[in-house]
């Protein structure tokens, strides 16, 4: 669809009529064991990209980008683990220009803030997405103990992609839903996703 930014995955792209609204903030969800990073790395290769890690060190996260097989892009990376995350994301993403890629890695820290400063951010992030038409992508950890602010997270976002990841016998599944999609429709289908050197839509038959 005219006007919308891709994602930097060719075949995500084409379920997602074309990409991603302009302005738009993607709650991502998926389980710490999985190889949802995988898919941060890739939407690097669409734009030029700010990475906000929250647990990481900046350069483990270089080297992991470095060291993906799938096609990235060359982010600016910022440690951002300190005393005051919230005001460290706040003057990163003041500067980030038109048309980018914005990731944090993952947003949970930032959640774990007291509400009223979170909701804020969250209401900053959004106005500074739409006025230089970027995306934010939140990494949204589905752990056993979410944060108390992940429903304002989801509630805010314009967009959740949530990955589950299932083991079926010998086999590891998994399948990416898009249970919420503004300014676009959600897909009424999960995703069956190969994720090992690179994110790709698993055309096999499912057998019962």
């Amino acid at each position: 669809m005219e006007g919308r930014l891709d994602t930097g995955i060719d075949v995500l792209d084409r379920k997602l009529d074309g990409g991603i609204p302009p302005g738009s903030i993607i709650a991502f969800t998926a389980s710490p064991a999985s190889q949802s990073e995988l898919l941060l790395y890739q939407l690097t290769a669409a734009r030029g990209s700010l990475y906000l890690t929250t647990q990481r060190s900046d350069q483990a996260v270089r080297d992991a980008i470095e060291s993906t097989a799938a096609p990235t892009g060359s982010p600016t990376v910022r440690d951002i683990s300190g005393s005051e995350p919230l005001d460290q994301a706040n003057r990163l993403i003041r500067a980030l220009p038109e048309g980018a890629n914005l990731i944090i890695d993952p947003v949970d820290v930032l959640e774990q803030r007291e509400q009223s400063r979170y909701r804020n951010f969250i209401n900053d992030l959004q106005n500074h997405m739409v006025n230089t038409g970027s995306l934010a992508i939140l990494h949204c950890l589905d752990g056993t103990a979410p944060p108390d602010n992940r429903d304002t997270t989801q509630h805010m976002a314009d967009i959740i992609f949530d990955l589950t990841t299932t083991v079926r016998g010998t086999d590891l599944e998994n399948r990416l839903s898009v249970p919420k999609f503004r300014g676009g429709q959600a897909l009424t289908e999960t995703i069956k996703l190969e994720m090992q050197d690179q994110v790709d839509i698993d055309t096999s038959r499912d057998i019962a």
